[in-house]
């Protein structure tokens, strides 16, 4: 079998890195920069700090601030048409996923027509987008540098996960000093959704050496630093930290995939347009309680990562501390203990569960999960 390895040709990392974002957009040949952001970045007057540098460097900017949470089809279709209206020739996106897929989602439709409906799956895509600047601002997508673009279709309520290789950004930029800025919940949330990234490329039935080294990594690094990223926003090491870690399971999930967990959490936000990575965190241990049979030792080499200590155990009770450590860490930065709290249904879970084993990230799970298996998982994480 073949294995290939994705991410961006030039990634920026560490404090101020975000002012280099204009002479980045001018070494790509770009003139009139389409900014892909949402409303609060513009309240906060992080637009304009962006824009600002863009500018500074001789080129134009045009601001889309209507990428939503959970973005849709219609806000792809709203960024499209003024990028097109404004004769825009690359996108810089601002924010964390939401705003970078919505940036992912007008490129690809922008360099190759059509609806993004028409490029749910993998590679479906014929033509490059226009050059894409991403500017991440959370530690928890890691969307800045993958090849993974989720849209909601608004028709069906279902999350498209499209998986190309052309929606990679030409550049990313990690500014651990624009990150400070996330409040504690939304620094939680997506700390968690890093972890789930890397626990899910771990264990991944296409997992390599490469991807292998960087999720143990990245696990390593969020135990080390989450909770302290939560608890200060403004602990600059532990900031900069996360944004290593977050980077680290986005190039272990980009290239060995992702399984049930985010395949799960994909219905429960397009269904009730709940936060990702607050569902992924919730859904992680019952999840990784189902695939624990198919290589528990992985489950071992994770524990260890997470600082736990194996010695003396058998392979099932190191394995158990891994899933014990997932659920210490969410109890410890406030994530909600259950699906209940976030009002989620039991009359949908059949519904949902159909559609999770379509979703492209099921494809690598290590366990093949049959129907009741994932209605069951469902209501196990109530």
């Amino acid at each position: 079998m073949t294995y290939s390895f994705f991410m961006p040709t030039v990634n920026l990392m560490g404090r101020g890195s975000a002012k280099e974002v204009g002479e980045r957009c001018k070494i790509l040949g770009g003139k009139k920069v389409l900014v892909v952001t949402d409303k609060d970045l513009t309240r906060l007057g992080l637009v304009n700090r962006i824009a600002g540098y863009i500018e500074e460097a001789g080129l134009k900017t045009v601001v889309f601030d209507g990428a939503q949470p959970n973005p849709t089809d219609k806000n792809v279709e709203k960024g499209e048409q003024v990028y097109r209206k404004e004769k825009c020739d690359m996108i810089v996106s601002l924010g964390g996923g939401s705003s970078i897929d919505c940036a992912k989602g007008i490129g690809l439709v922008i360099g190759n027509g059509g609806s993004i409906r028409d490029y749910e799956g993998v590679d479906k895509s014929t033509k490059p987008m226009p050059p894409l600047v991403a500017v991440n601002t959370t530690s928890g997508t890691a969307s800045e540098m993958t090849r993974f673009c989720i849209i909601t279709n608004t028709d069906t309520k279902v999350k498209m996960a499209i998986v190309d290789w052309r929606v990679t950004a030409s550049v990313s930029i990690n500014d651990p000093e624009i990150m400070a800025m996330m409040p504690p919940g939304l620094t939680a949330a997506t700390g968690m959704d890093a972890l789930t990234h890397a626990v899910e490329a771990y264990v991944s039935t296409i997992a390599t050496p490469i991807t292998d080294a960087c999720a143990l990594k990245a696990i390593e690094l969020i135990f080390k630093y989450l909770r302290s990223a939560v608890a200060y926003g403004e602990n600059m090491e532990a900031r900069d930290a996360m944004t290593y870690a977050q980077f680290l399971a986005g190039m272990a999930f980009n290239n060995a995939s992702l399984g049930y967990v985010h395949a799960m959490a994909h219905q429960l936000g397009g269904f009730y347009d709940l936060p990702h990575g607050v569902c992924n965190a919730i859904l992680l241990p019952h999840v990784q309680r189902f695939n624990m049979i198919a290589n528990p030792l992985r489950f071992v080499d994770m524990a260890v990562a997470m600082g736990e200590k194996v010695d003396g155990l058998s392979v099932r009770d190191g394995a158990e501390k891994a899933l014990k450590a997932i659920r210490q860490l969410s109890e410890d930065i406030s994530i909600p203990a259950g699906l209940g709290q976030l009002n989620v249904k039991e009359e949908d879970f059949e519904t949902m569960a159909k559609n999770a084993m379509k979703d492209a990230c099921s494809f690598t799970n290590p366990v093949t999960a049959k129907l009741e298996d994932v209605i069951n998982i469902f209501r196990a994480a109530m």
